[in-house]
């Protein structure tokens, strides 16, 4: 009877997936099968945290971010949650080896989302690390399954990748982060002066980050190489959008892709791929 609850885990973090991301949801499809509910449960573990920090603001979220950390250190000693997205993330932990660090790293940035409202150099770098570069490994451990020596190799890559989609989730979501929770992400940067000088800058090390994060892509197996590829195409079509409009319409409200130019991003990816351009 466990295995018809582990069903049930895992499509409830896919479920949680397809709601809040469509491209996320779109990439995830072009993974072989077997893998595909591992990183549905990998994204159900972190949406799951973003949305206490970012969303429950009538409630007591450092506590309920305490409640979730150890509720997901349990998972992991016992093998079982009755949290569904908490007991597809443990399996999936277990499986892959996903080590621990990767997960105090990341529950540090979600902290961090409590109390920072104007990061500097260093708190900006530490938020990256935990909030996109370790996802981008821990998803990595499930695209390598177990070759140590490819993990090794396409580690640095698979960072900037991560890094490269949040500071594009940074740039589209400028307004509300600072309007609605008063965050300001980007180091010694005044929205007030947020000049298209100040734009450029941040977008410049955004595209050294993708520039980087291809070089690794290309080096995948076969059973992830077309879907992190997907969601490469996706971010870089919003970026290069983000990249054409001036400072003020950045910070007039959230830059968006349409479903339909989404679906037609997944065609042109997928010709690309099987003409072996990645």
């Amino acid at each position: 009877m466990k295995a018809l609850y582990d069903k049930l885990s895992e499509q409830v973090s896919k479920a949680t997936t397809r709601l809040y991301s469509t491209s996320f949801t779109l990439g995830i499809y072009l993974l072989e099968k077997d893998i595909r509910g591992a990183v549905y449960a990998i994204y159900g573990f972190v949406r799951l945290a973003d949305e206490i920090v970012d969303s429950f603001h009538n409630y007591d979220r450092r506590r309920l971010l305490e409640q979730f950390k150890s509720a997901t250190w349990q998972a992991i000693d016992e093998s079982i949650s009755v949290n569904p997205i908490l007991n597809s993330f443990q399996q999936t932990v277990r499986k892959y080896r996903i080590g621990p660090d990767l997960i105090r790293l990341f529950f540090e940035s979600m902290e961090m989302d409590l109390q920072m409202v104007n990061y500097d150099k260093q708190d900006y770098e530490q938020y990256i690390l935990g909030s996109a570069e370790v996802v981008g490994l821990m998803c990595l451990h499930v695209f390598t399954e177990g070759n140590a020596a490819l993990f090794e190799d396409l580690k640095p890559d698979a960072m900037k990748l991560g890094a490269a989609f949040q500071k594009v989730n940074f740039l589209r979501d400028m307004k509300d982060d600072y309007q609605l929770l008063g965050r300001v992400y980007f180091p010694n940067v005044d929205l007030a002066l947020f000049t298209p000088e100040v734009k450029k800058r941040i977008e410049e090390d955004i595209h050294q980050d993708f520039a980087q994060a291809l070089r690794g892509i290309r080096k995948l197996p076969p059973s992830s190489k077309s879907g992190v590829y997907l969601a490469y195409v996706y971010y870089h079509s919003l970026f290069s959008k983000i990249r054409r409009l001036p400072p003020q319409r950045i910070l007039a409200g959230r830059i968006r892709i349409s479903n339909l130019w989404k679906l037609q991003l997944m065609l042109n990816s997928l010709m690309g791929y099987k003409l072996k351009k990645v």
